[in-house]
C-alpha cells in the first residue's frame, strides 16, 4: 500500500492511447474529508494486477487546503477500475506511517470499500465505467 501511494504522490500519470480512449466515458470522485488541509493523492487502476502490484494508469491531487473536492478524469477506455486514496493531512507528499508501518493518515477506496488487514481488496473495490460515473468517497 506504501508503494501505491508513493506512487500517487509523485502523480507519475501513463498515457494512454487515443483508440483505446472515449470522450463519453468520464469519471468523478468527490471526497468528504475530515480536514480542510493538504491535499488528497488518487490512484486510479485499469485492472486486478495493476490495483495489486501499486502500478495506476492515472493519478489525481486534489487541493483540499485550496478548497477542491474533487478529481475528474476523462477519455477513460470502458471497463473496470479500482482506486486507491490517502489524505495527506500534513501536505508533506507522502503517506505517513507509524513504526509498524500502519498509515497514520486517513486512506479510501472506491465503492467506499474497506479491507481486512490491509488494503480493500479488488472485488470489493472494482466499479465499471461506461459513460459518466461518479462516486462521492469518505476518506477515514
Amino acid at each position: 500500500m506504501i508503494r501505491l501511494l508513493a506512487i500517487a504522490a509523485a502523480l507519475a500519470v501513463a498515457p494512454l492511447t487515443a483508440a483505446a480512449q472515449s470522450a463519453d466515458n468520464r469519471l468523478s470522485f468527490t471526497f468528504e474529508t475530515g480536514a480542510e488541509t493538504g491535499a488528497v493523492m488518487v490512484a486510479l487502476y485499469a485492472d486486478e494486477a495493476a490495483y495489486e502490484s501499486g502500478a495506476p494508469s492515472r493519478v489525481a491531487r486534489v487541493d483540499v487546503a485550496g478548497g477542491e473536492r474533487a478529481a475528474v478524469f476523462e477519455n477513460l477506455p470502458a471497463g473496470a477500475y479500482g482506486m486507491k486514496a490517502f489524505h495527506d493531512v500534513n501536505g508533506n507528499g507522502k503517506m505517513d506511517v507509524n513504526p509498524f508501518g500502519m498509515p497514520t493518515e486517513p486512506f479510501a477506496f472506491s465503492n467506499n470499500a474497506v479491507g481486512n488487514m490491509g488494503p480493500a481488496r479488488w472485488d470489493r473495490a472494482r466499479f465499471d465505467v461506461s459513460g459518466a460515473t461518479a462516486q462521492t468517497i469518505r476518506i477515514r
